[in-house]
């Protein structure tokens, strides 16, 4: 088979197939040959719209199915256990890739299954009333699940970046993710995939527990030997995989208790900003009359200020601000987006850099990066008044100190109060925003829209806290047998990367058995 591969740059009513097809055949100068797009990226710089695409070609022939990795099915009731803290995406694909490896993943949740989620979620929405074990952080699928499912990564390992797509397409996630350059699944579709990773590390004789909270972790002599469970349970267990995700606050304050080392680490803090999303499209597609063949605008914004980064994160074309928190007394955003990216609003995180310099180092854990986030969102939750209501301001407004007047509109469906959100932050984070946000408008001209709403706080990008590990052995030099593990252990940010270093901690495991 002759195969060759084609770079192909196209406006967007050429990319459905039929026209796509009629293109190449024009280029090739006939019509015996088979194609797959292998990659394809949207383009909207220098003012012109447009998709390059990497091409596959087979002339004459067709070609083959395209190749995916699956996860092996083993039956391993029998076989040795591990016990794997939090169902998120590091510890589902450590307990798939456990599995391959010859080991029973016992896989720990704190919260409830991906479908039981929902209701706790429609408490927080609809009534301010946060159910600390069962939230948007917590539960079954971790906190990508219900908000948005990107697996964009900056991950340089594409051959596990690969294996993580293929293993999600198994599961039933859109073929789609594995040729785009900003894959994205979609809060409307994660929980099914979600469910069907249970059911087959089910149907190999692994566990699954929910409502299974660590209340203790037993070290003795440097080694693991077990887990308190709810604070009555106990398992005796000497290989876990630690994978609570960034929130987790509780189980860092545990750690320190049972006399292991954590440390502070920068993360970032700011605002989530929410535009109308047909002007996001305006401003990005440049006033292209083919927006109706191109997805929702979204956009990448970065300045430096100070000798700190400003920068967008989490952008949610289309998408919903949601009441984050883990606790009642505080209030944190995220956004996500459904597959279709439809809602009338886009948005996304507008955070500065926190570095341990910019940080009081008052707490008596040493955790001083996460006393400071808490006494933010507390702030927050202080500033809006109570059941979740987020403290908010317009952009314009923000910039020039003043609390706006009318009222706020905004995807965030707990409410928000209008305050000045200078006031609810600290200082120099809110200095920094400002003068972010005016670089912002020069870079994106139209950025700074009267109709743009501030809605804070955004505080969770990435863990406060790192959990160290051996470089090579990745178990916690206190504790042998105990492998610190993604965005929790401050080794991973996002699904895809989280995913990876799942993957990892069982190879580590398996090799030191």
């Amino acid at each position: 088979m002759s195969l060759r591969n084609l770079e192909w740059i196209c406006s967007p009513d050429r990319m459905e197939h039929a026209a796509l097809r009629r293109d190449l055949e024009r280029e090739l100068g006939h019509a015996d040959f088979d194609y797959r797009v292998l990659h394809q990226t949207l383009d909207a710089r220098h003012g012109r719209v447009r998709y390059r695409l990497q091409i596959q070609l087979s002339e004459r022939e067709r070609l083959p199915p395209a190749e995916r990795q699956q996860p092996q099915h083993k039956l391993v009731r029998e076989c040795p256990e591990v016990a794997v803290i939090g169902a998120g995406p590091a510890g589902y694909f450590a307990a798939l890739r456990l599995i391959e490896l010859g080991f029973k993943p016992i896989v720990l949740e704190r919260g409830t299954d991906v479908r039981a989620r929902r209701r706790d979620l429609v408490d927080i929405t609809r009534h301010g009333r946060v159910n600390p074990e069962s939230n948007y952080c917590f539960g079954e699928g971790g906190a990508g699940t219900y908000s948005d499912g990107k697996l964009y990564t900056r991950s340089s390992k594409r051959g596990s970046v690969n294996r993580i797509l293929d293993w999600l397409i198994y599961f039933g996630a859109p073929e789609s993710i594995a040729i785009d350059s900003r894959p994205h699944i979609g809060t409307n579709k994660l929980p099914s995939i979600i469910a069907d990773i249970r059911a087959f590390i089910l149907d190999c004789g692994g566990e699954v527990r929910f409502n299974s909270q660590v209340t203790d972790i037993r070290v003795e002599a440097g080694n693991m030997k077990g887990l308190q469970l709810n604070y009555t349970d106990s398992l005796s267990i000497s290989k876990v995989i630690l994978a609570t995700g960034h929130s987790a606050s509780d189980v860092f304050r545990l750690l320190v208790q049972s006399g292991l080392t954590l440390e502070s680490k920068p993360f970032a803090l700011g605002l989530r900003v929410e535009h109308p999303q047909s002007y996001i499209d305006q401003l990005q597609y440049h006033g292209c009359q083919l927006q109706y063949a191109l997805p929702p605008a979204s956009y990448q914004l970065v300045s430096q200020v100070k000798g700190r980064g400003v920068y967008s994160f989490c952008m949610c074309p289309g998408g919903i601000i949601a009441p984050c928190s883990t606790q009642q007394d505080l209030v944190v955003t995220n956004g996500w987006s459904p597959s279709k990216r439809n809602n009338p609003f886009a948005n996304s995180g507008m955070v500065t850099e926190i570095q341990l310099a910019d940080v009081a180092q008052t707490d008596p854990d040493g955790l001083h990066t996460l006393a400071f986030q808490t006494q933010v969102e507390r702030q927050a939750a202080q500033a809006g008044g109570g059941n979740q209501v987020a403290p908010a301001q317009r952009l314009q407004d923000f910039i020039d100190r003043k609390t706006s007047q009318g009222e706020l509109i905004t995807s965030y469906r707990p409410g928000v109060q209008s305050v000045d959100l200078n006031e609810a932050l600290p200082r120099f984070v809110a200095e920094r925003l400002r003068l972010g946000f005016q670089d912002f408008h020069r870079k994106m001209k139209g950025f700074l829209h009267p109709d743009a709403v501030l809605v804070g706080v955004e505080s969770r990008t990435s863990s406060p806290v790192r959990i160290p590990r051996d470089p090579i052995t990745l178990q916690h030099p206190e504790a042998l047998g105990l492998f610190p593990c993604g965005e929790g252990g401050g080794y991973a940010g996002g699904i895809v990367s989280a995913a990876i270093d799942g993957i990892r901690c069982a190879e580590a495991l398996a090799l030191g058995r």
